[in-house]
């Protein structure tokens, strides 16, 4: 363990200058994400006059539709968040004083425990990223659902007033009696009868509108988080590149070689 961290400290004194293996704190990516957010809040704000008209087409698809938006806002950050404990577990760990406990790094963590004062071979350290890329690819299976989801929402609405609206027409044709002779009785009913089909696109256009929107948002917060998951994961795998025995593969063979 020594050694492990002999790789990552050297002297003090150069790493207050430079030190090329300490991982970068995901922080830049969550303000990216509240500014994005700040600037998504402000143009609904703007607008706040239109956007309550068309959820009030259809307050409960259009409350639904927000309520998966706000559950995918939460999960995107909890992903960049977590990454917090597992970057300072790295640094603290390369320092020579464990602080915390990491999560996504526990199966780490442990080899690290058993290897004592020798290096990692090619093989575990393989083993040990394929692991950490798994659980990293793992924990975005939700959100890129609820994307898809909130694109879905929206075109369940889309068609729900579609048809709503194919209906009214219907009945509205079908309750026009021009052999009546009174063509302002006729243009009356014609009016009326319109009412409910373009309810019926207002519910077909808001819905599509949240849901669209929605799935932008999250899309892009989503994006924010793999790219956070992304240089995490390099970052790691540049440090385990460094205390990595590229000769330990090679001894392990040469028994086989003494003995043919």
């Amino acid at each position: 363990m020594a050694f492990l961290r002999s790789f990552g400290m050297g002297r003090r004194s150069d790493v207050l200058i430079y030190d090329p293996h300490k991982l970068s704190s995901p922080q830049v990516f969550l303000l990216t994400m509240v500014i994005f957010l700040v600037i998504v809040a402000f143009i609904a704000a703007i607008l706040t006059r239109q956007i309550s008209t068309a959820f009030g087409s259809n307050p409960g698809l259009n409350g639904l539709i927000v309520g998966v938006l706000v559950v995918g806002i939460l999960l995107a950050f909890a992903q960049v968040g977590r990454l917090f404990r597992e970057v300072r577990w790295v640094n603290s760990f390369r320092a020579g004083s464990e602080t915390t406990e990491p999560v996504l790094l526990a199966p780490m963590k442990a080899m690290i425990g058993r290897s004592s004062a020798t290096a990692f071979s090619t093989s575990s350290m393989r083993t040990m990223l394929d692991s950490i890329a798994t659980r990293l690819d793992e924990s975005r299976d939700t959100s890129r659902y609820l994307v898809g989801l909130l694109v879905f929402l929206g075109l369940l609405g889309t068609f729900w007033g579609l048809l709503n609206t194919i209906g009214s027409i219907r009945e509205t044709i079908e309750s026009l009696d021009p052999g009546t002779g009174d063509a302002a009785a006729v243009l009356d009913s014609l009016k009326q009868g319109l009412s409910a089909p373009l309810a019926g696109m207002g519910t077909a256009f808001s819905s599509s509108l949240f849901g669209l929107s929605g799935s932008l948002v999250l899309g892009f917060l989503d994006l924010q988080a793999g790219r956070a998951q992304t240089r995490f994961y390099t970052e790691l795998e540049n440090w385990l590149s460094s205390v990595t025995d590229l000769s330990s593969d090679i001894v392990v063979a040469d028994p086989a070689k003494t003995e043919s």
